[in-house]
């Protein structure tokens, strides 16, 4: 990468969540035998997403929170809002992309996943929420390699990334 958009992030400390058993069990789940999904266990999939630009995660930078999530398990939808770093970042598209894959991932299908930028966040706010919320455009993306490596890069954890990059430079060394 030439130059960094944000080349001095704020980093925030990873925050402790509990899980309070709350008792409520939707009509829907009960019957199913399934615990409902909730925000805290949406935000348990996304917090750990990498960011493509720096070495810290989605929840490190403030890009994701709790707060920032709803669902309703009953009607089997999930809303997520997003904060890039900078109002200009000409990386949201692929944070959105990499939210959205790693849910279609862990979740049931039953589940409509939304993913937005947050309210006045970002410059082009509107042009990328229209691409996030587009199936043919995400399904077009996903069938783009290079987009599909560097999404998967941003979803692998940590100490396997390291591992990956490694044998990436690896690979590209010898084929030289």
């Amino acid at each position: 990468m030439s130059e960094l958009i944000n080349p001095n992030p704020i980093v925030h400390e990873r925050k402790s969540t509990v899980r309070i058993k709350s008792g409520q069990r939707t009509e829907a789940s009960a019957a199913e035998g399934r615990e409902p999904i909730d925000a805290l266990e949406i935000f348990d999939h996304i917090r750990d997403i990498n960011d493509p630009e720096h070495p810290y995660t989605l929840e490190q930078l403030n890009v994701v929170s709790e707060e920032q999530i709803e669902v309703d398990d009953g009607r089997g939808r999930v809303s997520v809002q997003f904060t890039p770093t900078v109002a200009h970042c000409s990386m949201a598209t692929l944070i959105g992309l990499s939210l959205r894959v790693k849910l279609m991932r862990s979740l049931p299908p039953r589940f409509k996943i939304d993913i937005k930028l947050s309210p006045g966040s970002h410059s082009s706010e509107a042009a990328v929420n229209k691409q996030l919320a587009d199936k043919e455009r995400v399904a077009a993306a996903l069938e783009n390699p290079n987009l599909l490596s560097m999404v998967n890069r941003c979803l692998t954890p940590p100490h396997e990334s390291a591992n990956q990059q490694q044998r990436e430079m690896g690979e590209a060394a010898t084929a030289s």
